[in-house]
């Protein structure tokens, strides 16, 4: 039987352009999805502030990783310390009116205008002694006056601070120095020598931020004239001599408002703001030792920081990682460093939303597209990259006293890694599966196998390859099936074509369909074969092997037909041919077209006319190679070809 496959279709110019666009369009889609995801995803959840303990981790290893930022030029902090208490072993704290005096005073001498004292004077001793003994209250009377008058001739801040209301809706309450040291405050103005120790603690226990006005909500009656600034804030208005009845002020370039609250650009880890025993300041030549004549000019905090106290704070620096102690910072270093923020006007501002956007724009377009375009393997080198790349920025701005965290474009690349590699393998599984539905029918299961492990999936839109193509049909097939019923005729066919397919997908071949009593088969495609002639000349051996077992099956099947002895025809070609899915959308078949296909068709008939069961092209020996046998041969002119073709007999062949 000869068959003429249909030649290809010619592709319209618009069809050809429509499938442009959609490839165009399927390569940019699947990206174009995973960033608009994974975009959307980072910045939900930054907007959400679910991260925020994410953002508290990396803010502290920035603090962490950059160790001393810079030098405090403007704030010294007198401290007392382990040394000063050693001094006055006998005198309770409360009792330290004078020598708090005696130090302020020498600190003004020394050309130090404002002076910051981190300690609350919750009681006075004359007051306290007046309780015990009117003797000894009149010997003390004036215990406190020496203290008194420094506070009254200004430049000397005092602290406050304010306790938290238990019970919500109800105010807060201020806790002030004795009253004794309120009334010595020039003109009683609070709000300019009072100053708030209130600090604030982020959701982790650490500090981190400030305000000029702290939060606090007062009874109507309370807030009238009390203290409004935070110590630090005081201290930095009146050396800078900015207004205090304003509710924004310029501090560097930038300006801050009464409520904002801004990252303190903290000089170093505990210790790195200058400090000066107070026991200096108390000692009788204080004004001839260089730690004293070299405050001039500065901002003073008195404060306590002696072993023991319990005015410290976990900050940025209290995170215990390689190389770091750990340490608590006093509340005195921290209303200095506060204090050195806004005077050296290193404000440490969080990076602008735009910018924020474009950097997370820029890292999830090059992870994205780095994604889709890389193995499982390359995509997770990529993933550490683009997770470490943000630290890096992150620590950079840093550096620059700019915040940013990167937790949620971290989050984002997270993400988009997952759509990708998620969508490549369900879609490549999707793919596997789809092949493997279609190849089932075509091929051996091991062919099949190894088609879906292949890098490269058959593309079925279409391709041009070089393969081998084998037709054969069933010698007076006609004459056969008048002498059978319907019903033995597809028996005959059924076990015909299952001895005969078995050496066809053994050998790799696809089989690409039945037609009648004719097999069109091809070597090279889906899989490519580089040897696909000699499979095709093998295989054609083994078929006509398989062809005689099946002429006894004939004769002992129907043994009283006088049926003709049962032979085959093969014939084979290679060449290029068009290969791929080609049907209607509702029905496809994956075939070959092309002239190859149609030489080959005809090739298989010429074994009528030359006597022989096998014939092949001479472009399938010179593919073949050494070790195939053959016998005579005849120049044919084909129908619709101008070149001629020379079909050659094969009669043998050596597999090895």
């Amino acid at each position: 039987m000869t068959v003429s496959p249909p030649q290809a279709p010619e592709c319209p110019e618009a069809q050809k352009r429509a499938r442009q666009r959609s490839r165009r369009w399927r390569t940019w889609q699947v990206p174009l999805i995973v960033f608009v995801l994974s975009f959307g995803l980072a910045e939900t959840v930054h907007r959400s502030g679910v991260l925020e303990p994410l953002d508290y981790l990396y803010t502290d290893l920035w603090h962490v990783l950059a160790g001393q930022r810079f030098t405090a030029e403007h704030v010294v902090m007198v401290t007392i310390d382990d040394q000063t208490l050693a001094a006055h072993t006998d005198q309770p704290l409360a009792f330290w009116s004078p020598l708090f005096a005696k130090a302020t005073s020498n600190l003004r001498k020394a050309g130090v205008q404002q002076i910051g004292i981190d300690f609350l004077f919750a009681i006075s001793p004359e007051n306290w002694v007046r309780q015990l003994d009117e003797t000894v209250a009149e010997i003390l009377r004036d215990y406190d006056l020496n203290m008194r008058q420094e506070l009254n001739a200004g430049g000397v801040v005092l602290v406050g601070t304010s306790s938290r209301a238990m019970e919500e809706g109800q105010p807060d309450q201020l806790v002030l120095p004795q009253v004794n040291f309120l009334y010595s405050v020039p003109d009683f103005d609070l709000e300019a020598h009072i100053g708030l120790a209130d600090l604030i603690v982020d959701g982790d226990g650490a500090v981190r931020r400030f305000n000029i006005v702290p939060d606090i909500s007062l009874a109507k009656e309370e807030r009238e004239g009390a203290p409004r600034f935070s110590l630090s804030a005081l201290l930095a208005l009146r050396h800078l001599d900015l207004p205090l009845d304003a509710d924004k002020w310029q501090f560097g370039t930038q300006e801050v408002a009464a409520r904002d609250i801004l990252p303190i650009s903290f000089v170093g880890p505990p210790g790195s703001i200058p400090t000066v025993s107070m026991s200096a300041l108390l000692d009788d030549d204080a004004l001839r030792l260089p730690a004293v004549t070299a405050l001039a000019g500065k901002v003073v905090i008195i404060g306590a920081l002696y072993s023991g106290m319990g005015d410290v704070h976990f900050t940025p620096y209290s995170r215990s990682l390689i190389g770091n102690s750990g340490n608590l910072m006093p509340g005195p270093e921290i209303q200095a460093n506060v204090l050195e923020t806004l005077l050296s006007g290193k404000l440490t501002q969080p990076l602008a939303r735009h910018w924020q956007s474009a950097l997370l724009v820029a890292v999830l377009l090059l992870a994205t597209f780095g994604f889709v375009r890389t193995s499982p393997w390359q995509g997770f080198v990529l993933l550490l990259v683009f997770l470490l790349l943000p630290l890096a920025i992150g620590l950079g701005l840093f550096r620059s006293f700019q915040l940013w965290s990167p937790a949620y474009i971290q989050l984002g690349v997270i993400a988009a890694f997952m759509l990708a590699f998620g969508q490549r393998l369900t879609g490549e599984a999707r793919e596997k599966a789809r092949i493997r539905g279609i190849f089932d029918r075509y091929v051996s299961d091991t062919v099949v196998d190894l088609l879906v492990d292949s890098d490269e999936l058959p593309d079925l839109g279409g391709k041009t390859v070089t393969i081998t193509i084998l037709f054969s049909d069933i010698r007076n097939f006609t004459t056969i099936s008048e002498a059978l019923e319907a019903a033995e005729v597809v028996e005959m066919l059924n076990e015909y074509f299952e001895r005969v397919c078995k050496p066809i997908l053994d050998n790799g071949g696809t089989i690409d369909k039945f037609i009648g009593d004719a097999v069109m088969v091809q070597f090279g495609a889906p899989l490519h074969f580089p040897d696909h002639a000699r499979r095709a000349i093998q295989s054609a051996f083994a078929m006509g092997e398989a062809a005689e077992e099946f002429a006894g099956w004939m004769r002992d099947r129907f043994p009283d037909r006088e049926l003709p002895v049962f032979s085959i025809g093969i014939g084979m070609h290679t060449g290029d041919a068009v290969v791929g899915n080609i049907g209607s959308r509702r029905r496809s078949e994956y075939t070959a077209i092309g002239d190859a296909v149609n030489l080959a068709s005809r090739l298989e008939g010429v074994t009528k006319q030359m006597g022989c069961q096998i014939v092949a092209s001479r472009a399938t020996l010179d593919a073949a190679g050494p070790g195939v046998r053959t016998g005579r041969s005849e120049v044919l002119s084909v129908k619709g070809r101008a070149e001629q073709v020379e079909a050659v007999e094969i009669i043998a062949f050596d597999e090895e």
